[in-house]
């Protein structure tokens, strides 16, 4: 998965309510593939993206979005969250 870019796409929109999560510190460590299925199973409203060590962003918060940053090993490096 090194040098690449996997995304998730968007399921139907789930219920809108306040009690939505938010973040998934319990996926640190995780390598990505478990680790977005827990994300999309717990919000399958938003798009996962997985990137590598190095990725370019654009700036700019996306409420349907959730950026799952990976190490060198393909593990989950750090809290990834709705934005």
């Amino acid at each position: 998965m090194e040098g690449s870019l996997m995304r998730e796409k968007a399921g139907p929109p789930a219920p809108h309510h306040q009690n939505q999560k938010t973040s998934w510190p319990e996926v640190v460590g995780m390598p990505a593939t478990p680790a977005v299925a827990k994300i999309m199973g717990d919000r399958p409203d938003v798009a996962v993206e997985v990137l590598p060590p190095g990725t370019h962003l654009l700036p700019g918060a996306n409420p349907l979005r959730v950026r799952v940053f990976i190490n060198g090993l393909g593990t989950v490096a750090k809290v990834p969250h709705v934005g």
